[in-house]
């Protein structure tokens, strides 16, 4: 059993761990950099080109891999993901980020459960996984909150595509804010302000990197403080959302809906972020895992890639994207005032 069980997932594996490789190489040229591109960002994309021409053909003999690799390896990704935190970080980041970033975090997610099903016509499972991709860390956050929501791959794939946009959008506005700021005698805006303020309302790490670096070092390294911060917070958002659906879909059913499901790889994530602050590991190992998890996650990403047709995404309409640029607008303006007002309240 053991063995055809391999050769039946060996292929689409294979392929998934190629396009996982390719974007990883791609994300280290410098173009690609200075536009935030990360590998996961890649993988999708070069998955999607594949799922949209070849893969087709090649699905008869490669679909059993593909989704091993869109879900098992993506909830060990999640898991080696708590790698790139430690305790520290969250002292590092202070008080007044760690009650922004919360606050960021709920008020987005919240504003986009609301607004996709009342205003946008979208169901609350496609409403979920965009808030949680703005809310919280991008493509990464999509994919962990999709056994939770339970949107599938189409669903997914739509909601990468919205965070995608945006975050990149945000990584080449926001350095332009700050000059302006500047420019209109906003000296109070330093770095370290701009940098709260990018690492709490940016999609993605690399485009936080990529937007801070373009202001100073020092905006860079408050950003990514900040940006991890939330990103640790990924598990308890997780736990939390999936008491929610299980409360929620007991009242529905009357008593007989599922069991609360805890979500182990967000245990797992939690239990290596303490490890990772232990400094229990070597450097070379904890380098090495990390390299692991940046390939599997790239690899699911690039499985989810494979499974999306772009026939899915033009039949989800401006109503994702109308959600997702509103959220993004709240990102900046909200985020700005939530800023603003919280260093005001714990100066």
């Amino acid at each position: 059993m053991f063995i055809p069980s391999i050769r039946k997932t060996l292929p689409g594996l294979a392929l998934t761990l190629l396009l996982a490789t390719a974007a990883l190489l791609l994300a280290t040229l410098p173009a690609l950099q200075k536009l935030g591109l990360s590998a996961l960002t890649l993988a999708i994309v070069g998955g999607i080109a594949l799922g949209n021409s070849v893969y087709p053909a090649l699905a008869p003999r490669c679909d059993s891999g593909v989704q091993l690799a869109k879900q098992r390896l993506l909830r060990l990704g999640i898991v080696l993901f708590g790698l790139r935190l430690t305790l520290q970080d969250i002292a590092a980041v202070g008080p007044a980020g760690i009650l922004i970033d919360v606050v960021m975090l709920s008020s987005t997610f919240l504003l986009a459960c609301w607004l996709g099903p009342r205003w946008f016509g979208l169901e609350r499972d496609s409403a979920m996984l965009i808030g949680a991709g703005s809310a919280i860390c991008g493509a990464a956050a999509v994919l962990a909150t999709e056994p939770v929501a339970r949107g599938g791959a189409e669903k997914v794939a739509v909601a990468v595509a919205t965070v995608v946009v945006f975050g990149t959008l945000g990584m080449f506005l926001y350095p332009g804010l700050y000059a302006l700021a500047q420019a209109a005698g906003l000296h109070g805006l330093d770095s370290r302000h701009f940098g709260l303020f990018a690492g709490s309302t940016l999609h993605e790490v690399a485009q936080v990197v990529a937007a801070g670096r373009a202001v100073s070092e020092q905006a860079a390294e408050v950003a990514v403080i900040a940006k991890m911060m939330r990103v640790m917070m990924l598990a308890p958002f997780l736990l939390l959302l999936s008491a929610f659906q299980a409360r929620r879909e007991r009242g529905a059913c009357g008593g007989n809906a599922r069991r609360l499901t805890i979500p182990w790889f967000a245990l797992g994530f939690v239990l290596l972020a303490g490890v990772n602050s232990l400094g229990w590991l070597p450097p070379a190992w904890r380098a090495g895992l990390l390299q692991l998890d940046t390939l599997l996650l790239a690899a699911a990403m690039g499985a989810l890639g494979l499974h999306t047709q772009a026939s899915a995404i033009r039949r989800a309409g401006l109503a994702p994207l109308g959600l997702a640029a509103c959220l993004c607008g709240w990102l900046i303006v909200g985020g700005a005032l939530v800023n603003a007002g919280v260093g005001v309240l714990l100066k």
